[in-house]
């Protein structure tokens, strides 16, 4: 006899979900030990244990001074520091960090983890991107050789030099800039003298200044733009010659100016067609102008820019300027403020949690049949773990002790799904149906009152995620996350499971252990004008028997009292003649 089509669509069914299963690990397997730090895979590598958040783990606290003359920043100042910080460390794959103001000057980082060095720049660099056209560039060297053959440094510039320029300049481009005492003090400029600070040059003056790698020296014109005309920045890798570079998105006001400034370039001798990205004082890069560019979207390139460095400039740009200078007062370890104590306590909560709706489902309510809901716990327990650890590598997602309580609670959330499914299916064998029948009708009626429940679940763990403190966003999303799986196997675990488990001997036959036995749930008729005497033995027969009669229709409680009293008549009959 051929298998019957719902068994074979269940089959199918549990197939695609193995299968997605395995996806989820050889991505996984992909991330931990072929691609690590190739490509999508960050340079640490994928992880098979979930990476935890501050509160569980411990990491790296950071604290800003804010640098100013006199009074204390504005609360809005800090506040705007605080967000910028934020949006940063978000940026760099870091999840569950903590910022906040402390004092009047002082703002507080902590990462989870050790913070490498790439996330520290983030954090504390102002990010004050100028551009300059190029007047004047050379080689990094500050000195010459002399007639004796000996290598010389140039001399501090002579004070009777000319420091102003004897021809006014029109334009930022125009040698005039370069003065005499100017020139001079280009030549003894040393790029590797850690005192030679051009971060904070005037903005309508020239400037000496090297590039970040100290492999080259410029006199630059004056500030032209800012960083503040930048409405976006991304990375990405030119496809035509393979370098990595940032791509600069100007505001109109900005794209107006870039295309003065790049007719005014374009078509000079060099280095007078280049203009500088200059950050914190120091040139990124100095491409030359190669086309007039009107559409506001110029790219760096070059000047070392690598796959992390152009992401890193980016996100800078993209989140802006802090509005205040910092320095880093002190950057220690810290230990964690919950730690593995209170990660195994939860644990233990939540194992305790499973045990308490095994011992329920199985010995008081569901039999044999509270097994599979056990089963359907465990698949959502892997699925939700190999779901973590991509999350970690992938978007730097941290499991905090929110996050704990979040998959605690789901547990509670999933085996009422189940519930819902199971009472459906015994309430359509109370109504007489076969097994198979009401395996299928039950899930008709149950997936209905389900998946509204779980949207109202998912729709509330958004809204928390969005609006909460970033303290509640762990459970928020584990919430989320879970109740998504939640449906994903009630659809492709539970219900094929329940098809293939009903056509078996000892569920389709409704065996007394098995949960599905018609008797057992007091069922009063078998199908229409088909009628069983009621069962007046056991409490919690009668229970269900009283509950099987309320669902009558008027007709079928008239029809069954009709019967009834006719084998009353019978009885007391038969009772007559033998006496």
């Amino acid at each position: 006899m051929a298998t019957p089509t719902p068994v074979r669509r269940a089959w199918r069914v549990l197939t695609g979900l193995l299968v997605i299963t395995a996806v989820l690990f050889g991505v996984n397997a992909l991330g931990v030990h072929v691609f690590k730090g190739e490509g999508w895979v960050p340079e640490q590598g994928g992880t098979w244990v979930p990476e935890l958040a501050l509160d569980l783990q411990g990491g790296t606290q950071i604290v800003l001074e804010a640098q100013t003359e006199g009074a204390d920043p504005s609360a809005e100042q800090l506040n705007q520091a605080v967000a910028i910080i934020r949006q940063r460390v978000d940026a760099s794959g870091v999840g569950e960090a903590d910022v906040a103001t402390q004092g009047n000057r002082n703002i507080v980082v902590q990462i989870p983890g050790t913070a490498d060095d790439e996330t520290r720049a983030r954090i504390e660099q102002s990010a004050q991107l100028e551009l300059r056209a190029v007047i004047y560039a050379s080689g990094p060297t500050n000195t010459f050789v002399g007639e004796d053959g000996a290598e010389t440094p140039y001399p501090s510039p002579d004070p009777s030099l000319n420091a102003t320029p004897e021809v006014e300049p029109s334009h930022g481009s125009d040698p005039n800039w370069v003065s005499d005492y100017l020139f001079a003090e280009f030549l003894a400029y040393d790029c590797a003298d850690p005192s030679n600070d051009a971060s904070s040059a005037p903005a309508g003056q020239p400037l000496i200044t090297c590039d970040a790698q100290g492999a080259a020296k410029y006199i630059l014109g004056p500030v032209e733009m800012d960083g503040s005309s930048i409405s976006d920045a991304t990375s990405g890798m030119n496809a035509q010659n393979g370098r990595w570079e940032v791509q600069i998105n100007f505001d109109d006001a900005g794209a107006r100016t870039f295309g003065e400034i790049s007719q005014r370039l374009y078509g000079q001798q060099p280095p007078l067609n280049q203009f500088a990205f200059v950050l914190d004082g120091s040139v990124i890069s100095a491409p030359s102008m190669d086309a007039v560019i009107t559409n506001g979207r110029p790219s760096i390139s070059g000047g070392g820019i690598t796959e992390t460095t152009a992401k890193t400039l980016a996100d800078q740009l993209k989140f802006g300027a802090l509005p205040l200078s910092f320095e880093v007062v002190s950057s220690d370890t810290i230990s964690a403020t919950l730690g593995s104590q209170q990660l195994q306590s939860g644990l233990v909560a939540g194992i305790i949690g499973l045990i308490l709706v095994a011992l329920f489902v199985v010995l008081i309510s569901y039999r044999s049949l509270g097994f599979v809901i056990i089963a359907s716990l465990v698949v959502m327990g892997v699925l939700t773990y190999i779901l973590l650890c991509l999350l970690s590598w992938r978007l730097g997602y941290r499991l905090s002790l929110a996050g704990v309580a979040g998959l605690i609670v789901t547990i509670g959330f999933t085996a009422d799904s189940f519930i819902v499914y199971f009472e459906r299916i015994r309430d359509e064998l109370r109504d007489g149906k076969p097994v198979t029948v009401a395996v299928e009708d039950g899930w008709a009626r149950a997936k209905r009152t389900i998946y509204i429940s779980k949207s109202i679940n998912v729709l509330a763990a958004v809204v928390l995620y969005i609006l909460a403190d970033a303290t509640v966003k762990g459970f928020a999303f584990t919430l989320g996350l879970t109740t998504v799986l939640d449906i994903l196997i009630f659809v492709m675990f539970t219900h094929p499971v329940m098809q293939i488990l009903v056509r078996t001997r000892f569920f389709g036959e409704g065996h007394p252990l098995s949960g599905l036995n018609p008797e057992a749930l007091g069922a009063v008729y078998r199908g229409r004008a088909r009628f069983r005497t009621p069962v007046t033995t056991g409490t919690r027969v009668k229970r269900s028997r009283g509950e099987a009669e309320r669902r009558q229709t008027i007709a079928e409680r008239k029809q069954a009292e009709l019967a009834a009293s006719q084998a009353a008549g019978k009885s007391g009959a038969a009772k007559e003649e033998n006496v």
